[in-house]
């Protein structure tokens, strides 16, 4: 019993120093050591270039990180001893912002949309619905086709579940039956995939951009030109005799 109230008050003191040590503001850097910040007697040296220059004294390293005008940076700190590389680490830091921006803006998240019909729906709005989803599709995002029974609609669900099978044949190009319908209470819920990835729709989004504006630059370019026609030259007047 008392061995065991030990332990717990040495991990409840440990547990409020690494508050205070937080608090006081230190923390665990996710940032590698660089220069000065390395304290290790020795490291693999790693040169600019890729080439393996071997274990040096750690004074070494960072007297050839002066002589190149580089950053000494640790890359593996838990190697033994640990591996160090000679780069511009302003420039690294640069390069690697920009390439997590460029995956994020790539990043495809699916969505999934919703739309909501009734089983006895207008034949216009069926085909504004429809649009809508074929849209979504197009996009490369889910859609989540809900149809609301009112009243004595309950008692058929059989119109509904003929409305999803339209829809789902109507689109059938686009995308494909994920989740068959199912009843949930007063509705009924289909949900349609895209054939196509969110990254595809993406690019080819991206794509139809870059074509329209380049049309609209081209058309642009063409008013602004000069008209080069030639001007038709004055009739002669016939002179008197």
């Amino acid at each position: 019993m008392f061995r065991r109230g030990w332990s717990t008050n040495r991990r409840y003191a440990a547990v409020c120093q690494s508050a205070a040590w937080c608090y006081r503001g230190g923390s665990i850097s996710a940032e590698p050591r660089i220069n000065d910040r390395i304290r290790v007697p020795e490291v693999r040296l790693v040169g600019p270039s890729g080439e393996q220059v071997g274990i040096v004294p750690l004074a070494k390293a960072l007297e050839l990180a002066q002589e190149y005008d580089l950053d000494l940076v640790e890359v593996a700190a838990t190697a033994r001893p640990p591996v160090c590389k000679l780069m511009d680490y302003g420039k690294f830091k640069y390069e690697s912002a920009m390439k997590a921006r460029e995956a994020r803006k790539n990043q495809a998240h699916t969505v999934i949309k919703e739309m909501k019909l009734r089983p006895k729906i207008d034949p216009h709005d069926y085909d504004t619905k429809k649009g809508h989803v074929v849209r979504f599709l197009k996009q490369g995002d889910k859609v989540k086709i809900t149809i609301m029974f009112r009243g004595r609609e309950q008692s058929r669900p059989e119109l509904g579940f003929r409305l999803l099978q339209r829809l789902a044949s109507d689109v059938e190009d686009l995308g494909f039956i994920e989740s068959n319908p199912k009843q949930d209470g007063r509705n009924m819920i289909m949900v349609l995939g895209p054939h196509k990835k969110k990254t595809e729709a993406m690019a080819e989004a991206r794509e139809a951009q870059a074509a329209r504006k380049a049309d609209r630059t081209g058309v642009k370019a063409h008013a602004d030109a000069p008209d080069e026609t030639p001007a038709e030259a004055p009739a002669e007047t016939p002179s008197e005799a």
